[in-house]
């Protein structure tokens, strides 16, 4: 079984959170990328149950809100993304980012043991399901520009300024 709550509002919009029955968390989705009435047909075709329960994800929402704030900057989850083992990998990497730095896909290309990877790390970093939690917004081009992000270039911005990073 799978729990859907919704962090709203948040500065970024409604954000999406998913956890399981052990209160580990499986997504993060951004509002206007994935409506909540596709969230239910969509698990369910992955063979899973699911239920609106604000309270399953509550310790998720909670930390996001401090993250928000400014009171939080490492986030202390239980983490379970599904993807492959590359992807995990890489989505592990990122973890090491600390907040307000920013890093190249050649430097997380680096810390994986792979560093001739770095359109891998661009395409798992796409691929990321919990998104902010994992920071995959701290990646950027080699030099210095934004690229691509799954919720978009202006919510990647406005993450890298609500963490200090300031962009030329």
């Amino acid at each position: 079984m799978l729990y859907l709550g919704v962090l709203e509002p948040s500065p970024l919009g409604p954000l999406l959170v998913l956890a399981d029955d052990d209160g580990v968390l499986r997504r993060l989705e951004f509002w206007g990328k994935q409506e909540p009435s596709l969230i239910g047909p969509e698990l369910e075709a992955q063979g899973h149950e699911f239920r609106q329960d604000r309270e399953a994800v509550g310790e998720a929402i909670s930390q996001l809100n401090e993250y928000f704030d400014r009171k939080r900057e490492v986030f202390n989850l239980r983490l379970e993304p599904e993807g492959t083992d590359f992807q995990r990998l890489i989505w592990s990497c990122l973890r090491h980012i600390p907040y307000g730095v920013c890093w190249s896909y050649g430097q997380v290309a680096q810390l994986s043991g792979n560093p001739k990877a770095v359109r891998a790390v661009g395409l798992a970093n796409n691929k990321n399901p919990i998104p902010i939690i994992i920071p995959c917004h701290r990646v950027i081009g080699a030099n210095g520009s934004l690229t691509g992000y799954g919720g978009g270039l202006d919510i990647k911005n406005h993450l890298l300024v609500h963490e200090g990073y300031l962009l030329l």
